[in-house]
């Protein structure tokens, strides 16, 4: 199984990209997952042909899972992480792939934005997201516990699901 983490952060080695891998990892303790942090790609997402991103592109389109993550920005997700997915064709972009969406905020207020602004756009381009997002605390991610409990009851569910997408019988 390939895993792939895509993080939206401004911030290079952000607590966005830990969060991100944690869960990558806790879903698939087996593979170590490819880490794309966007903001490495500078000014090359602002347009397409960028050798970087298509080869970014290529990685995330191959993966049968992708952890998308973005810190809460002005309410929904960070413009870095929308230009990368206009990267993508909508309807197949993102075909075959379980995408997981993940964001993180200093507060429960935009706890549902994982599901209502970032798991809609990841759908439109052609992603299985059946899992339900997640929503970080971007200061105690590390110690409460949310990741393990999210992902050991997750775990089993997108190993099954990765499968079965893989293998195009989509339900």
């Amino acid at each position: 199984m390939t895993v792939t983490v895509v993080v939206g952060n401004p911030k290079p080695a952000s607590r966005t990209l830990t969060a991100a891998t944690l869960v990558a990892r806790g879903l698939r303790p087996d593979v170590e997952p490819t880490v794309i942090d966007l903001v490495e790609f500078g000014a090359g997402l602002l347009g397409w042909g960028d050798p970087a991103v298509t080869a970014a592109v290529r990685t995330v389109s191959a993966s049968e899972l992708v952890v998308f993550a973005s810190p809460t920005f002005k309410a929904t997700y960070t413009g870095l992480l929308k230009l990368f997915l206009e990267q993508f064709d909508g309807g197949t972009g993102l075909a075959d792939v379980l995408a997981v969406p993940v964001m993180l905020g200093a507060g429960p207020v935009h706890a549902l934005a994982p599901d209502l602004l970032l798991k809609p756009v990841l759908v439109e381009l052609g992603a299985t997201a059946a899992l339900p997002g997640l929503y970080l605390s971007d200061r105690s991610f590390q110690e409460d516990g949310v990741i393990d409990r999210y992902t050991g009851r997750w775990r089993p569910v997108a190993g099954a699901l990765a499968s079965s997408v893989q293998a195009g019988n989509h339900a």
